[in-house]
């Protein structure tokens, strides 16, 4: 019964966010276990004591651009509008463009990229994040970038990621920027 519900709760997200989560349903059949404890990243992704939602979700869209071509980012933008982020704002950042950020986005994504990358330019932008939004800010957008790479990557794993789709946002298809590899 408590795996059927789980199944009804997958469709629902599903239909919800037009994302195609059958690989949810697939390790909810393989390990009902390994589902439950996957399923508690969102908790880690969402996590915020100090960061407002808008540069939050900078760090996120950073991440999913990391390891997604399209759906996972398109889930993020998704929830970024559902959120309150303005949509100049997610078109920023999924264009790269920082001079069209806000300077709270556009600090959060350069701290994210620093990351991804393991920029020589880390230490100064986690003491510019620190001085903006504390340590809990640090923790805030490192959980945030990280949770949201970690959907595309079981994706991956799993064997379903084989879509790549344009990112829309308000109807527009939206150039993407790829962090380099």
């Amino acid at each position: 019964m408590r795996k059927a519900l789980m199944h009804k709760a997958i469709d629902y997200f599903a239909r919800r966010y037009d994302y195609d989560a059958s690989y949810m349903h697939a390790m909810l059949d393989a390990s009902p276990r390994g589902f439950r404890k996957f399923s508690k990243v969102t908790k880690l992704a969402n996590h915020s004591e100090s960061v407002e939602a808008v540069p939050l979700y900078a760090a996120k869209l950073a991440g999913a651009l990391a390891e997604d071509c399209g759906p996972c980012t398109q889930l993020v933008a998704d929830m970024a509008r559902e959120a309150g982020v303005a949509a100049d704002q997610i078109e920023a950042v999924l264009r790269g463009d920082p001079r069209a950020m806000a300077d709270d986005v556009a600090l959060a994504w350069r701290f994210a990229r620093a990351v991804l990358a393991a920029s020589p330019e880390l230490d100064n932008l986690r003491e510019a994040v620190r001085q903006r939004w504390g340590d809990k800010g640090v923790v805030d957008l490192t959980f945030a970038l990280q949770g949201s790479r970690i959907f595309p990557m079981v994706k991956i794993g799993l064997g379903y990621a084989k879509e790549c789709r344009q990112v829309i946002v308000e109807g527009r298809p939206i150039p993407i920027a790829r962090p380099a590899a």
